[in-house]
Parts: structure tokens; C-alpha cells; sequence
């Protein structure tokens, strides 16, 4: 399919920037260059000026523009010249003109295995990613940074704190798992967390997150698509958002997250929503989301490959037996990363289906659990999804 249709240049110029900056060796869809050859790029940079579905939060269609400037300003780093700039979705006649453009862009780079970074644009934009995988019929995992859960009522219209019901609702219904990071319990009902609870999701609380946030790496690793939601940092480091609040994600933490997804090779998308200029402080909040796009594109091309297991000779292979006998439990860790992960075991009805969810990313403190006779969570949780 030709997705330059639904994607108009932007008034950038390479020349504009000099050899040691992004935006003289990003591939840029302006006036001057053509849409590139898909094949030819691993990333692909989509700028979504939609906003219709924000609460509250109207300008934050305005923000794709405002994060590129930072971003072409910033070090090239040396990465290699396999990054796409394709432009902006603008909005459509309704707003699900919008998600069907988004999903239709999103499908088609998923199918040529470019990683679509998207630039919102309100946080509904994710409903519109994942209609992606669902056109594909892919089965994921979603991770959300997000102080708050997003389920909203389930019968009523889309919007930036509804879409996740709408996800979960979906038929037929392609998520596996959902994974919360960075919530704020006095932005979450017990409803909310009881429900996460009965479907087998994970949620972590910003003070979780902030006291070991090496420990949300498996977490990220598990996702095959994220949404970062920028309220979900402090309004002293991202003021440029309605949501902002006082507490939340240092910009250093976001960073940090940031790369971690980039190094994960399960992870096809990603989507950095609720930006509004007109409330950004020096434009500190499009600074700061420059910056998280540049450490994701240094953890993507410090890939090590090592997912799925292709060459056992590659791994560490641990077994550990539970005292009651019931649950073997098997854990390999990389012998390129050090990462870990356990293998879950399945129904054999449900290999094909199941294939891609049964291999789960986890800490050598799950290892050191299973160790003490304890079953980790991620496991259980799960193995309940698979049975």
C-alpha cells in the first residue's frame, strides 16, 4: 500500500543542520526529498496532529513540529543512516479518519519491520496503533507509562482517558497483556486495580518504579508496543501538558525508560502522546521528548539480538522445582546481555496462537524467588493467561 498519501512533508531542511546533528542525516519527507524507500530505513519518525480526542488537553496537535526542532538539533551519536522522518498525519474529516490513517501507516511499517515512532497528538493515538496489530492479527503486549490507567467508561466515545477499555473490549481482541508503569495511586481507583487484577495485568507504582527502575526493564522488554504519556512526568520537568502534575517521572527517568524499550527487541512501536506546546515553559517539555526519542534510538541500535532464543549455546539454561513438585520452573539468561527471561509452559492446542507470549523477560531476583520456593509473579500471572 502507498502510505504517503496519508502523510504530508514538513517544512525541515537538512541543510539547515551540520554534520554532527540528527537532522542532516535523518531522511527527511520535505520539499526537497522524496518519500523514501521503506526498505532502505529500520525507523520510521510519524508526526500525528490530532487532538480531538483529548480531554482538556486541546493544542497538543501542534506538538510533532515542536519536538523535531529539538530532535534534528541533537547528536547524530553515529547512529546509522537507517532513520526515516516521513512527516505528519494530519487530522481527517473525523477523528476516525485519523486512527484509520495512523493504523494503515502503522500496519504497512510494521509489515516492511521499521519501528514506528510516533509523535502525538493526543493519547487516544495509541487505540489507533494498536488497530494496527489488529489488522495484522498480531496478539501483543502493551505497556503504558501513564500515572493514570486510561479505562474511562467503556460505553462511551474514544478519547485520551477512555481508549484502553476500548482496547480491551475489542473483538476479536488481539492484546495478551497490559502493563501500567509509573501510576499514581491517588490518580487510580481500587475498580481500576481490582480489574487489573482479575485480567492478569501488572501495574507499578511511580514510587516502585523510582526506587529500582532497572527492574521495569523486563517489563518494557514484554512489550511489542508502548505509550508514553507525558503527564506522566513531573510538571517541574514536562510543564507542557494539562494533566502535569507535581509528582511524577524525573526527565532523567523517562530517559532512562526510553532506552530501555529501544534495546528491546520485541518492541515494533512506539507513541509519545499529550505534548501541548501552549502550556510549555521555554518549550522544556519538546526538549525533553526530543531527548527520550534520542535515547530510544540509542538503545535501538545497541540491540543485542538475543530474542527470541534462536541458538541455545547462546543461554544459560536454570531449572528450578518448587517444593511441592507441581511447577518446574526454567530460567536462561543471555550469555550476550546478561538479561533473563522464563519459559512459561502452554496448552499444546494453543502453540501457534501463544507462540510469542510464552517467553516471558525477567530479573535474576525472579531467578533468586523461585530459588527461595517462591513463584514469581510474572510467571503466574502469566501462565494463568495461557491456561
Amino acid at each position: 500500500m502507498d502510505i504517503s498519501i496519508f502523510l504530508q512533508k514538513v517544512n525541515f531542511n537538512n541543510n539547515d543542520y551540520h554534520e554532527g546533528m540528527l537532522g542532516k542525516w535523518i531522511h527527511i519527507h520535505n520539499k526537497q526529498n522524496k518519500f523514501p524507500e521503506l526498505n532502505q530505513y529500520n525507523v520510521a519518525i510519524i508526526g500525528v496532529c490530532e487532538d480531538r480526542g483529548a480531554v482538556l488537553n486541546a493544542g497538543s496537535a501542534t506538538a510533532p513540529d515542536e519536538v523535531r526542532k529539538f530532535l534534528y538539533r541533537l547528536s547524530n551519536a553515529e547512529f546509522p543512516n537507517k532513520i526515516a522522518d516521513l512527516g505528519n498525519i494530519k487530522a481527517g474529516n473525523t477523528i476516525n479518519d485519523t486512527y484509520f490513517a495512523v493504523s494503515e501507516v502503522v500496519s504497512e511499517l510494521l509489515k516492511h519491520n521499521l519501528l514506528p515512532i510516533i509523535i502525538g497528538g493526543s493519547n487516544d493515538i495509541a487505540y489507533a496503533n494498536y488497530l494496527a496489530y489488529q489488522k495484522n492479527e498480531q496478539i501483543i503486549n502493551i505497556a503504558a507509562i501513564d500515572a493514570k490507567f486510561d479505562f474511562g467508561e467503556a460505553d462511551g466515545t474514544i478519547n485520551s482517558q477512555t481508549y484502553l477499555s476500548k482496547i480491551i473490549l475489542s473483538r476479536p481482541n488481539y492484546l495478551f497483556n497490559y502493563s501500567n508503569i509509573a501510576y499514581q495511586s491517588y490518580f487510580v481507583s481500587k475498580i481500576e486495580l481490582d480489574l487489573i487484577d482479575k485480567l492478569y495485568f501488572d501495574a507499578h507504582r511511580l514510587g516502585v518504579v523510582r526506587s529500582n527502575i532497572a527492574d521495569i526493564e523486563p517489563v518494557l522488554r514484554n512489550a511489542d508496543m508502548i505509550s508514553f504519556d507525558i503527564s506522566s512526568v513531573r510538571q517541574a520537568d514536562a510543564a507542557g501538558a494539562e494533566h502535569a502534575s507535581p509528582n511524577g517521572l524525573y526527565g532523567e527517568e523517562a530517559c532512562q525508560l526510553m532506552r530501555y524499550a529501544g534495546m528491546s527487541d520485541k518492541l515494533t512501536s512506539i507513541g509519545i502522546y499529550e505534548i501541548n506546546p501552549s502550556f510549555d515553559f521555554r518549550n522544556q517539555t519538546s526538549h525533553l521528548a526530543a531527548q527520550m526519542i534520542w535515547y530510544l534510538l540509542d538503545g535501538y541500535f545497541a540491540r543485542k539480538g538475543d530474542y527470541p532464543i534462536a541458538d541455545k549455546s547462546d543461554y544459560t539454561k536454570f531449572r528450578v522445582m518448587l517444593k511441592n513438585n507441581k511447577y518446574e520452573l526454567i530460567f536462561y539468561k543471555s550469555n550476550k546481555s546478561d538479561r533473563w527471561w522464563m519459559d512459561v509452559p502452554y496448552p499444546p492446542d494453543n502453540t501457534l496462537k501463544f507462540d510469542r507470549h510464552h517467553f516471558v523477560p525477567c530479573t535474576y531476583t525472579d531467578y533468586l524467588t523461585a530459588c527461595n520456593d517462591e513463584m514469581p509473579d510474572r510467571w503466574w500471572n502469566t501462565y494463568q493467561k495461557l491456561m
